[in-house]
């Protein structure tokens, strides 16, 4: 197997590793965020406005580390700067 094939190879395990547990680990935090936020919604109904925005505020933060690692497995299996280098 010649170097580019090997770079290509694991350029694609590593972005799917990386999609699967970047993608795995923030949901399951937002699932908690949310079970938590309504647990406080329920015990104490006068906070929920601020709850709500609190809670939007951190899924939309927790939601962008998603991305962000979409974006980094994009770059590696599309424009890999290793690839670049052993052509």
């Amino acid at each position: 197997m010649d170097s580019a094939t090997l770079v290509t190879l694991v350029t694609i395990v590593v972005s799917a590793f990386t999609i699967l547990f970047g993608t795995m680990v923030p949901a399951l935090v937002e699932g908690k965020a949310v079970l938590k936020a309504l647990d406080g919604m329920i015990r104490q109904p006068e906070v929920a406005d601020q709850l709500r925005a609190t809670l939007l505020i951190a899924m939309a933060l927790l939601e962008s580390t998603a991305i962000y690692v979409l974006l980094i497995c994009l770059v590696l299996i599309f424009a890999n700067p290793l690839a670049m280098r052993l052509f």
